[in-house]
């Protein structure tokens, strides 16, 4: 409940004290102002959704602004805002609403539709690989060779370098078949999608050190298939054995109408999947190692279809389609799509480019005479996680600036001295190290700092959280102060129910049965066997066995009105009419009539409660009126009506 009040905010959650300095008040509450701006929008933001004609009243609809501000002001008044439930849920909410304004959108963007261009291509190719680790810079020499293979890949061919070079430790020459977004890392993955087929790249590198790669083909995505095999191994612990002999045994029990899962479960020597009844996790084109198999999966065009037996590698297979998908539509990948970037290399772009956005938007400058200090004071003992801070450094001296806050040497220098666990026998210099955590420490400020400054530079952000910062008062106010007393004061719930017993009445009601069915045919026979004199419960007891379509019953008290009955249906004792309504037929079966007459307390509890809810809220609002000194300005009023009214 508490979720959806907040949500809704009584029509006027999504509020926020004008930023502007020059819009004028339109009223105040005991001196506190509130815009006109603040008004309008809100005036505006709803209109379309009050189905009540009155509240497009702009006077109707301030007085109930008015009442909202006054529920605000009095629960700030108690200090609701200051109670540890009331601050550990907005802190929440407000940690995961931040997170959303915390990236580049136009990067995100342009990264999501790039991945899913290539998605629905294939590439295959194979690579030249030389291996350096990730930190060394001397690279010149390896980029003279991978440019040198390079140049023999081009005039001898692929093959003859990959026999010639590769060597499974320093150098690697593979095969990598088709592959497309998000199967190779990054960098690799758009060298790849940007050499054109026949062509070898230029040397290009990742974490794994220097390759180039030579592009065979492209092709469209083949899409997703999900399939169950049954796989006979080639190795086999019993010599008598012959897996071809024992997969012809299989497909002719398949031929003869012998369940796929069962015969998985009992002979299939995928370990891994045979207890799933052979089924084996979706899979696109290129993902496998194995071509033949992915050719013979991606073969099968129905539901169920299954292959003969089939030769890999691995041993011989039988397949079966369980599900196979197209390319699908941008719109209905673009959410997964946008996860898989987040959580791949990909999002390390998308942090540059805001870091490089955050400190544009701020003027930050680098602090170059920092940086070279820094470098002077890390020493071989840093890369044995022996390092300590200079005793002698200036800890208060600037080191970084952004707007009004100031980080000095001493920051840096701690955050220097948490990370050298990391580089523990790591091989670079003093130059790496400082300028890779200054790029950390750099982002992380920034980052801090557009989180704590985010309401006041980001308009909309600001909206949606004072939206969600009043909702969570109103709710615990109002709890308080109306629905709590209302359910719990059984005293003057039952005097307010003695004083307004006229109003809770009840119409015209039928004891009885309600049988329905989309079939007028069953509807029938159920008819007749009500008409002989069968009750309702021999009739409900017979209905599985005589009725092949469903016929639902529904015992009740229906009153006059009752949304499972015509607004015109007349109330008699005995079997109804066949009638057609909200798309079924019906036949009613009334046991006894009972005459309009006053409800019960008990029975009209809901509404009872509700009224007197109501009851107390504008009692309450009117001790809120009295206690707080609302002023409006009729010369802004005026104005605000104006263009309202346009």
């Amino acid at each position: 409940m508490k979720s959806i009040f907040t949500a809704i905010c009584f029509c006027f959650g999504l509020l926020l004290f004008a930023q502007d300095a020059n819009t004028d008040v339109l009223f105040t509450i005991d001196n506190e102002p509130v815009k006109a701006s603040e008004f309008i929008r809100v005036y505006s933001k709803n209109l379309d959704l009050v189905k009540d004609e009155t509240q497009k009243d702009i006077d109707a609809y301030l007085k109930l602004f008015v009442d909202y501000k006054l529920k605000v002001k009095e629960a700030r008044q108690k200090g609701l805002d200051q109670e540890n439930a009331y601050i550990r849920e907005f802190g929440n909410y407000q940690k995961q609403l931040t997170k959303n304004y915390m990236t580049d959108n136009e990067v995100t963007d342009q990264l999501v539709k790039e991945a899913y261009d290539r998605s629905i291509q294939d590439v295959k190719a194979s690579h030249v690989l030389i291996r350096i680790d990730e930190n060394e810079t001397d690279t010149t020499e390896v980029y003279k060779q991978l440019m040198d293979l390079r140049e023999r890949v081009i005039n001898e061919g692929y093959e003859p370098v990959q026999k010639a070079v590769h060597n499974g430790k320093t150098i690697f020459a593979e095969d990598l078949g088709y592959f497309s977004a998000f199967k190779m890392v990054y960098p690799f993955e758009t060298a790849a999608y940007q050499t054109e087929v026949g062509e070898v790249s230029m040397p290009f590198r990742t974490r794994f050190g220097f390759h180039i790669v030579k592009v065979w083909d492209k092709r469209k995505s083949l899409g997703q298939v999900t399939v169950a095999h049954i796989m006979v191994a080639d190795q086999q612990k019993d010599s008598t054995l012959d897996p071809a002999a024992r997969i012809k045994q299989i497909y002719t029990k398949l031929q003869q109408g012998e369940k796929f899962e069962s015969l998985a479960k009992q002979f299939s020597d995928d370990k891994s999947s045979a207890s799933k009844g052979g089924v084996l996790n979706p899979f696109s084109g290129g993902q496998l190692s194995s071509k033949e198999f992915e050719e013979k999966a991606f073969s099968l065009e129905n539901k169920g279809d299954v292959t003969a037996p089939f030769k890999t590698d691995y041993g011989w297979h039988i397949v079966k389609l369980i599900d196979k998908k197209g390319v699908q539509p941008f719109s209905e990948v673009e959410g997964e799509l946008q996860n898989k970037v987040k959580q791949d290399m990909r999002s390390k772009l998308i942090s540059s480019a805001m870091t490089a956005k955050l400190k544009d938007q701020y003027g930050v400058k680098d602090n170059t005479e920092a940086l070279k200090y820094f470098e002077t004071i890390i020493t071989d003992a840093y890369f044995k996680r022996a390092w300590t801070i200079p005793s002698d450094l200036d800890l208060e001296k600037p080191f970084l600036k952004i707007k009004d806050t100031t980080y000095v040497y001493d920051d840096f220098a701690n955050h220097l001295f948490s990370v050298q666990r990391n580089y523990v026998n790591k091989k670079l210099s003093a130059a790496q190290l400082v300028n890779n955590e200054y790029d950390v420490f750099l982002t992380n400020a920034l980052t801090n700092y557009k989180e704590t400054h985010l309401e006041s530079e980001n308009e909309e952000f600001a909206h949606i959280l004072n939206e969600y910062r009043e909702g969570l008062l109103l709710f615990d106010l109002m709890e308080n102060e109306v629905w709590n007393k209302a359910t719990k004061d059984s005293v003057g719930l039952a005097a307010y129910y003695d004083a307004h017993q006229s109003e809770y009445l009840w119409n015209k009601r039928a004891e009885g049965t309600l049988f329905s069915s989309a079939s007028k045919k069953e509807i029938s026979k159920v008819r007749k066997q009500l008409k002989k004199g069968k009750t309702a419960q021999e009739v409900v007891e017979g209905l599985s066995s005589e009725s092949e379509t469903s016929v639902i019953p529904t015992t009740s008290t229906f009153e006059k009105g009752n949304r499972m009955l015509p607004d015109d249906f007349k109330l008699s004792e005995g079997v109804s009419d066949i009638f057609d309504h909200n798309d079924l037929y019906h036949v009613l079966l009334v046991d006894a009539i009972l005459p309009a007459g006053k409800k019960t307390l008990e029975e009209a509890r809901g509404q009872v409660v509700s009224a007197y809810q109501s009851e107390l809220e504008n009692e309450w609002i009117e001790t809120l009126r009295a206690k707080y000194k609302v002023k409006v300005n009729q010369d802004v009023l005026e104005e605000t009506k104006s263009k309202l009214n346009k």
